[in-house]
């Protein structure tokens, strides 16, 4: 029986699968990018790392890791741990571009070695933030919905007030969910292929 739990050591592979398997507008990025590695590496790992206490995994009953909810309660912290503790062991692999990104797999990494990116003022009411993913034969279920209700949860008895996230706006099935689960746009100057959205961890009946 399929059930959510913390997140342990042993589903690392589980999950960096998983984010590879839907990070390209929530499709499989294997065929667009050189080296898709950069994903999790980006936005899954760091988290089960720096703050696994707020990592939740669906496993499939056997053990397996089929889906992930991952978060950090206070992103400026998060984004200070990420770039002294995080980016030292992993920037060896994915060297920064010596120049404006030329390629697809270079603009993630310019992602990984700018996590002050996380910082966007228009934000800042909602100071934790988050990264949901579930294997395709998993969607459609229920299952992102109890995943979100139990990060949220935790957030909540943490009195952390609100939760915001971005998203690839060209991912509209990802919008739909979210829009479901009570998400709203936040409006951000130019903020290029995403969207943000937030919502207070409260009023988790209506999820």
């Amino acid at each position: 029986m399929t059930r959510i739990r913390r997140y342990r050591p042993e589903d690392r592979e589980a999950l960096e699968d998983i984010c590879v398997r839907t990070a390209h507008e929530g499709g499989d990025s294997r065929p667009h990018y050189k080296d898709p590695g950069i994903f999790p590496t980006t936005f899954a790992l760091p988290y089960v790392v720096l703050k696994p206490d707020l990592a939740f995994v669906l496993d499939d009953g056997a053990g397996r890791a089929v889906g992930y909810v991952v978060g950090a309660a206070d992103t400026a912290r998060f984004v200070e741990d990420f770039r002294t503790k995080w980016l030292p062991s992993v920037g060896n692999r994915y060297l920064e571009p010596s120049g404006p990104p030329s390629t697809p797999d270079e603009v993630i990494i310019g992602l990984l070695h700018h996590p002050e990116r996380m910082l966007v003022p228009e934000v800042a009411a909602y100071p934790a933030h988050l990264h949901i993913d579930l294997l395709p034969d998993w969607q459609g279920q229920g299952h992102g919905r109890t995943l979100m209700r139990t990060l949220l949860q935790a957030l909540q008895d943490r009195g952390v007030p609100a939760v915001h996230l971005s998203m690839v706006t060209a991912n509209t099935p990802a919008r739909a969910f979210y829009d479901r689960l009570g998400f709203h746009e936040i409006a951000v100057p130019d903020p290029g292929p995403v969207t943000y959205l937030g919502r207070t961890t409260k009023e988790l009946d209506t999820l």
